[in-house]
């Protein structure tokens, strides 16, 4: 990659990493002639549009209620946080930026930015978190004469559309600055289509909705991500070069599942991954995806547990390899039949018992038992 990509690499990582940045300075700017501002989430709350009951009127109820993004301040003021912030040298957590970014996007969003009172960070990740600046498409996104296109013209934000949101999640869903993690902070592990599936549905979803696509799209953006972090430091770590080197070689795994889809094989570095994960990201999300394509992937998949045996391979990387491995069986498993699935359990079970611990990770038995799945497959 040349110096002007990689440094293009490194500016697309603070970007995304930053949820204010993807969120808000886009809007504070335009605010500033007028155009476009935030409107705070009670302009979606009104029992007409969605703070109602019923399945078509209760989303803001079901954020308020069951969502953790509307709790994510909450986890500021914690005793974890507290040592984190200790450690970092941070007099406050709810105020700073390295923790509010992600924690409470709005903490740092100028009041010339809303039309009305400014959103309490306290409220978290909100609706215009994620959704984007409400005012230019608001009141239009209502009218029966609207399609789909026209409210995203308006500046709604597509949601629907796999990389977007994927992009919109991963920035404060997988990366996390190596002082961060020194200091305290747990690792994080994107998962696109698992956790939208345990996160309470305030939306739905299109009727050729396929989770093994969404975790596809979802693992590929995650490459993205890691593959930036790394290109950015010096001297980086296992818990930033293990998580990479995994995900790689997962994705490796489902080189040629389709013509169409460019290969990773090829990426031996993160400066080469990261364009091709990207790319590889885009070209999923178009990708009219079928149960067989479900069905070769979770094969390849589970025939990797040769490779589970090599020697060569250190164990703390075969964890790291098997960590990633396990949640992808338990998206691309989720659509089978109950009989099949039903059939499968007690070793998936077992696969994900065995991957629990990275420290006591055992990888000839790791691999038999994921033989034992591959064969029943």
């Amino acid at each position: 990659m040349s110096h002007t990509a990689l440094s293009q690499s490194r500016l697309f990582l603070r970007v995304v990493r930053l949820m204010l940045v993807v969120i808000w300075v886009p809007a504070r700017a335009a605010a500033a002639d007028g155009l476009v501002r935030f409107t705070g989430s009670p302009s979606c709350a009104t029992s007409l549009c969605h703070g109602g009951a019923g399945e078509l009127r209760s989303q803001t109820t079901t954020w308020q209620k069951l969502d953790i993004h509307s709790r994510t301040y909450n986890t500021l003021v914690n005793g974890r946080s507290a040592q984190i912030a200790a450690a970092l040298k941070i007099s406050d957590a709810t105020t700073n930026g390295r923790c509010t970014s992600c924690h409470a996007p709005f903490a740092e969003v100028p009041k010339t930015a809303f039309t009305r009172e400014p959103t309490k960070p306290s409220e978290g990740v909100s609706c215009e978190s994620c959704h984007g600046p409400a005012e230019p498409w608001l009141r239009s996104h209502t009218r029966p004469d609207f399609s789909h296109r026209d409210r995203l013209q308006a500046g709604l934000r597509d949601l629907g559309h796999l990389y977007v949101r994927a992009n919109s999640c991963v920035a404060c869903h997988q990366t996390v600055a190596p002082e961060l993690l020194a200091a305290g902070h747990p690792e994080l592990l994107f998962e696109l289509d698992g956790q939208a599936v345990a996160e309470p549905k305030h939306w739905r979803e299109k009727g050729d909705w396929h989770g093994p696509k969404a975790w596809f799209v979802g693992q590929a953006v995650a490459l993205r991500e890691m593959s930036a972090q790394l290109s950015s430091q010096k001297n980086p770590g296992e818990n930033l070069t293990g998580p990479w080197s995994a995900t790689l070689w997962l994705l490796q795994q489902l080189d040629g599942l389709d013509a169409g889809l460019p290969a990773l094989k090829a990426a031996a570095s993160p400066a080469q991954s990261h364009p091709v994960a990207d790319q590889l990201a885009q070209r999923v999300t178009e990708l009219e995806w079928s149960a067989a394509l479900t069905r070769q992937a979770l094969q390849r998949v589970a025939g990797t547990h040769k490779e589970f045996s090599d020697p060569k391979i250190s164990p703390s990387l075969q964890a790291r390899r098997a960590e990633r491995l396990v949640l992808a069986l338990d998206r691309l498993t989720a659509p089978l039949d109950a009989t099949s699935l039903a059939k499968l359990e007690p070793d998936l079970k077992g696969l994900f018992s065995l991957a629990q611990s990275r420290p006591d990770f055992k990888p000839a038995e790791f691999a038999r038992a994921l033989e034992s799945l591959a064969k029943k497959l």
